[in-house]
């Protein structure tokens, strides 16, 4: 039986490799995004490849674009093996970046995408997730999430003062925890993932390691063995070079 896949946010950038490395693995990928041309072209490109692609027409923030796309994976494939929450904004900067700069907008908005969009897309998918006979569900997170990474005054992290996307991804990172022990006793495993600091149009297309190394966390935890972790923050560890992978500290 083949597996299904799910990525949101997946017409470009780290989603669209990751279901371009799921598809390569013989996986059915439903590409979700909220542009029907954009998200259409991208499922095209992974099809061209010799993959069972499709676009699935996807708003993280619009409850009946989650409700529409819920029903047509039910009725098109039955059930869901793989969930990943990759779709996320950065919310950018308000004046000079520090917490006392932060507009309440800039807040809500990025959280309304990274944290509240998860939730309603998980929510929506559990029950098809359920009837898999071992599903995983990962969340893209950050590094910037991790309050240990945050507080490490010798760490990479630390000039970092932004509030809206750090703050986002530990609240995810809880999300992730939450899930992981309510589905504890399951076959479902749930795990939070850490690209690395990768070029994309997420960042201005800044970072040291590409969009192809970004996908390689999440698709390593989309696809763990029956004795593998869950509640974990697991990916990219900075270091001396750009492919160290382990768990990172919440």
């Amino acid at each position: 039986m083949t597996t299904t896949a799910l990525i949101t946010g997946a017409n470009k950038g780290i989603g669209f490799e990751t279901a371009r490395q799921l598809a390569a693995r013989g996986m059915t990928v439903l590409l979700g995004a909220r542009d029907e041309a954009l998200g259409q072209a991208a499922a095209d490109k992974v099809k061209a490849e010799g993959a069972d692609a499709h676009f699935v027409q996807l708003d993280v923030t619009d409850e009946n674009s989650i409700a529409a796309a819920a029903a047509r994976i039910d009725s098109e494939f039955g059930r869901l093996d793989i969930l990943i929450n990759n779709a996320g904004i950065t919310g950018g900067f308000d004046g000079d970046g520090k917490p006392s700069s932060t507009a309440l907008d800039t807040l809500r908005k990025t959280y309304e995408t990274n944290v509240f969009g998860v939730v309603a897309v998980t929510n929506a998918l559990l029950p098809l997730l359920r009837r898999a006979e071992s599903a995983r569900i990962v969340n893209v997170s950050s590094e910037v999430g991790s309050l240990a990474g945050m507080t490490d005054r010798e760490g990479p992290m630390w000039p970092m003062t932004s509030v809206p996307y750090p703050s986002s991804k530990t609240a995810l990172n809880m999300v992730t925890v939450m899930y992981a022990k309510e589905l504890w006793d399951t076959p479902i495993k749930v795990n939070a993932a850490n690209p690395g600091y990768c070029a994309t149009d997420l960042n201005g297309n800044n970072g040291f390691r590409t969009a192809e190394q970004g996908a390689e966390p999440s698709v390593h935890l989309a696809t763990l063995p029956a004795d593998g972790p869950t509640g974990q923050l697991w990916g990219f560890l900075w270091g001396n070079d750009t492919q160290t992978y382990g768990r990172l500290d919440w």
